[in-house]
């Protein structure tokens, strides 16, 4: 049978998402190897990328804490980690066993001196060795300051420091100074891995590459912008951290920021680490302060056999936000007078993030008034379901005049890739790989956390010598009813996300 475009499109798509480029050899240390973060993401984000090819088979994975296991007991949780969190058509024993060949354990002291001699003798000379801290922020500095002086933060050396990275402005600077003494920034790679999902750089992509898109996307044909990240799930297992941090910290200065930037961002002179960041930067920079009154908080109660934020974290009295919702406006040239509307919560009716560019009506409705809807939206879902999809208006089948409809034009990763899709690696398999092959474009400079606490530290001052409780809100739903409000006192409404 002849191959249609449509047909041979796809194939092309399943081709180029099934091809892998090998990264050279490496030695990769985990510390914090017996972690939650290290069983559930990382390890099991390398057997992929073993078993993809990616990862060349001398390659050395060496899990370091504080327990004590030898290699043998280590490559025992390492296989457990890959059976619980992999499903089986994403694992074989074959390959597994070929994987656990790479794998080694130290016990290590972060503050002393145990076990850096054995460690040191399993980081081979010549090879890109990279360190990753999969630990408390308190021993970051502690970790850095040991490599140095084993002699291990050399030219070949690279770190990935985990969020969160710092508490506020003051203390990601001195975070910031801290690594600085022991390490250049170009080794220095600050992971979100919201940036390593195939969503995010595919906007990238259909901005600068598709001339459809760049010359609409400003103020004068782009009415507002919605940016949604909602979780089904509370804080329990995290209450203690989460009491101390908040909405505000643990997802928008760093997740939904970072969204914000690469929607907003200038075209970069070229796909190039610092000009890229260069240009989120200028975002950051250039976002209107806001105070307590600009933004809606709230905080998810009990319902029906769940217990309260307060019950969850154990602290009757806490006054910690579970969910956020914003406008924030970018003061350019590109943007001014464009809302972007954020919103950002636990217990939430549905899981899902997406990105919607909302566009502005014809100038002149040559078919009469526009049915109530949407209009023309840009819709980048990057979970669940990845894909982008565009909402436009057709005439509706049938006699009987010329009556519109909107239906969206759909470009589900799952269905237009096909089986190639489920081999698309995760956020945390395509940024190690970008550590190892020195490519930081994907990673937040140091200048750029900082400009983001620099933004956000007086609003979260505010909201806390305000003294006023976040709003409760009830499971299940889509936050507080005031998060509505922002938006229809201004004509406009959130998008309705199903999972």
């Amino acid at each position: 049978m002849a191959h249609g475009p449509v047909q041979d499109w796809r194939e092309g798509a399943r081709k180029m998402a099934s091809r892998v480029i090998p990264v050279d050899v490496f030695d990769l240390v985990i510390f914090g190897g017996t972690g939650d973060l290290a069983r559930r993401k990382i390890l099991p984000g390398l057997y992929r990328r073993f078993r993809a090819g990616q990862m060349p088979r001398d390659a050395r994975i060496i899990g370091a804490a504080r327990s004590e296991l030898d290699d043998a007991g280590y490559r025992a949780l390492v296989a457990e980690a890959v059976r619980e969190h992999l499903e089986p058509e994403k694992r074989d024993e074959e390959s597994l066993a070929a994987f656990l060949e790479t794998v080694h354990y130290v016990t290590v002291d972060a503050r002393g001196d145990a076990g850096w001699k054995e460690l040191c003798a399993l980081i081979r000379e010549g090879t890109v060795h990279a360190f990753y801290f999969s630990v408390a922020p308190s021993l970051f500095g502690d970790l850095a300051e040991r490599l140095r002086a084993h002699r291990l933060a050399d030219g070949k050396a690279r770190i990935v420091v985990e969020k969160p990275f710092g508490h506020d402005l003051e203390s990601a600077r001195e975070l910031n100074r801290t690594l600085a003494r022991h390490f250049d920034e170009s080794q220095i790679y600050r992971i979100d891995h919201y940036l390593g999902k195939e969503t995010v750089q595919n906007l990238m992509a259909v901005r600068f590459s598709n001339i459809l898109f760049e010359p609409l996307w400003n103020a004068q044909y782009v009415d507002h912008i919605q940016i949604t990240v909602a979780e089904t799930v509370g804080v329990a297992g995290r209450g203690e951290y989460y009491d101390k941090a908040g909405a505000l910290r643990d997802m928008v200065q760093n997740h939904m920021m970072q969204l914000l930037c690469l929607i907003a961002m200038e075209p970069p002179y070229r796909f190039d680490p610092d000009a890229v960041r260069d240009e989120k930067l200028k975002v950051i920079r250039a976002l209107k302060p806001l105070t307590a009154r600009d933004i809606v908080r709230g905080q998810y109660d009990a319902g029906p056999g769940i217990p309260s934020y307060r019950e969850d974290v154990g602290n009757p009295d806490s006054f910690t936000e579970t969910f956020v919702a914003m406008k924030v406006e970018v003061s350019n040239w590109r943007w001014e007078g464009t809302p972007f509307y954020i919103r950002t919560g636990k217990r939430l009716k549905a899981r899902a993030s997406e990105i919607a560019v909302v566009f502005r009506e014809p100038p002149h409705a040559i078919f009469g008034q526009p049915r109530d809807g949407q209009g023309n939206v840009l819709v980048i879902r990057l979970q669940p379901n990845e894909g982008i999809n565009l909402w436009v208006r057709i005439k509706e089948p049938g006699p009987g005049g010329m009556r519109l409809v909107e239906v969206p034009l759909d470009m589900s990763f799952a269905e237009a890739l096909g089986p190639a899709a489920a081999e698309v690696p995760e956020a945390y398999e395509r940024l190690i790989m970008d550590v190892i092959r020195g490519n930081q474009t994907l990673f937040m400079r140091g200048d750029e956390v900082e400009a983001a606490w620099a933004w956000i530290d007086p609003l979260i001052a505010d909201c806390e010598s305000c003294g006023e409780p976040p709003i409760l809100y009830e499971p299940g739903s889509w936050g507080p009813e005031e998060s509505a409000m922002l938006m229809h006192r201004e004509g406009r409404r959130w998008r309705e996300i199903r999972e």
